[in-house]
């Protein structure tokens, strides 16, 4: 194989696998819709990228099938032109979580899997180990502030750290020596259609498990696992389970804590985003830490030097007179912990929403949900809906959720393109945009208005 060839390279879990085969010097190149950062930091590193779907645009290199692996994202539809003619004329035609898979069996397979919560905790543990003897290859779901990137190489380290999507059942390709699962709150039901068939989802994954692995499972999930024997299984949660945390102290802008667990207890952590979700994160990634060998020291080090990810509880302006932040939560769920996490830190102030839902199918099967976990803000914002791959569904629209706040939330609905002149004239301590669509786009012009109205 002397080429790879990405349609939807342009995908945060795509571009990683980019950057892996860039670094080993084959040739890259590949397809998106539209350019973005992360295309422009490809085609910097060497990527042949283009943004049609034509197949006259492919370049020379990578027509040869004999030389050529051809990796496609489950989100690029089947009738795409680009991936009918691979298919038509015999290339070795992969999903994404196919060679993520190859990864798992090639190395020590690290992998986070969960309704929410696992961009941070492998973000979490692929830094740990990073900074560690250990080291590892990575691929998240996200830009680590640590590095910038999402991706992490380490030819000599035994160890990689793979983000574990259930969407479109990507991670029962994967087959990890060790595995967390934080959460099994149903979503994509597009794809499973039940709340019965997401859990058994999880349950398969389970099986996958290498016979001489490792699985750590939040406490109370519903799903049960189904483990092969040899399969040490440990539980975790903030206050209970095999792996927990004591003595938990808060204030000054810092949480540390002391880590209870059965590799050996660790005094003394302190959170480098100090958010109270990131307590459960950091538990989940200090054991799978641990599993790999780490020192107490070197975990310690490392959850004190973390810096977060884009878009994950991620302040973008925060001062003693307001603070702007933006989350990727787009799951009810998520949005709930992530509400919780800021009243924490911010018990007495003012706290306003702008939330972005994302998917029409998800938005018809959760609006009650996203309704009663918004209700924790003092104002609700909601754009229209953010359709990524999806259809337009007849009666499905953001005025469902509105509808559903609890009695006395303030609340609006207002035009995407609106929303920096809506931010001008809001009444808030603290903003926070939520979503999994394009709304941070915005971001950094929302950021100045905020800074502009501290300085008034």
């Amino acid at each position: 194989m002397k080429a790879v060839y990405f349609i939807g390279i342009g995908g945060i879990g795509m571009s990683a696998i980019a950057r892996y085969y860039l670094q080993r010097g084959l040739i890259v190149g590949g397809y998106d819709k539209t350019p973005t950062p992360l295309t422009q930091e490809l085609e910097r590193e060497g990527g042949l990228i283009h943004f049609e779907d034509d197949v006259h645009q492919i370049p020379e290199a990578f027509l040869d099938e004999a030389e050529t692996l051809v990796v496609y994202t489950p989100a690029i539809p089947a009738e795409h032109t680009e991936l009918q003619y691979f298919l038509a004329h015999h290339f070795d035609v992969q999903k994404r979580a196919q060679v993520l898979g190859e990864l798992t069996r090639a190395h020590k397979g690290l992998c986070v899997a969960g309704t929410h919560g696992k961009t941070t905790t492998s973000s979490m543990t692929a830094h740990l180990l990073h900074q560690s003897h250990v080291d590892c290859n990575a691929f998240l779901g996200g830009i680590t502030k640590n590095y910038n990137s999402n991706y992490i190489l380490a030819p000599k380290s035994d160890y990689v750290v793979i983000e574990a999507d259930e969407f479109d059942r990507s991670f029962h390709w994967l087959t990890p020596f060790a595995t967390a699962i934080t959460a099994t709150d149903p979503d994509h039901l597009d794809i499973y259609g039940t709340e019965e068939a997401y859990l058994e989802s999880f349950r398969h994954y389970t099986e996958l498990i290498q016979k001489d692995g490792y699985l750590v499972i939040h406490e109370g999930l519903k799903m049960q696992p189904n483990t092969q024997e040899g399969v040490t299984t440990f539980t975790y949660g903030r206050e209970s389970g095999d792996f927990h945390a004591t003595n938990i102290r808060m204030g000054g802008g810092e949480i540390c804590f002391d880590l209870v667990s059965p590799l050996g207890n660790i005094e003394d952590v302190e959170l480098g985003v100090p958010v109270s979700v990131n307590i459960e994160n950091g538990i989940a990634a200090m054991a799978l830490a641990q599993i790999a060998g780490l020192t107490s020291d070197e975990i310690r080090r490392g959850m004190a030097s973390f810096k977060g990810v884009d878009r994950r509880f991620d302040f973008h302006v925060k001062n003693a007179d307001k603070a702007y932040l933006s989350d990727y939560a787009h799951h009810p769920e998520e949005i709930r912990q992530s509400i919780l996490s800021i009243r924490e830190v911010y018990p007495d102030k003012r706290i306003v929403g702008i939330f972005q839902p994302h998917l029409y199918t998800r938005t018809r099967d959760f609006y009650r949900e996203f309704a009663d976990a918004l209700s924790q803000l003092d104002e609700v914002i909601l754009t229209e809906i953010y359709p990524a791959r999806e259809l337009p569904i007849e009666g499905i629209t953001s005025q469902l959720i509105l509808d559903h706040l609890r009695p006395g939330v303030a609340h609006r609905l207002i035009c995407k393109d609106d929303v920096l002149r809506v931010v001008r004239s809001l009444d808030f301590d603290v903003l926070i945009t939520l979503g999994a669509g394009d709304l941070d786009n915005y971001a950094d012009e929302i950021a100045k208005i905020v800074e502009e109205r501290s300085n008034c």
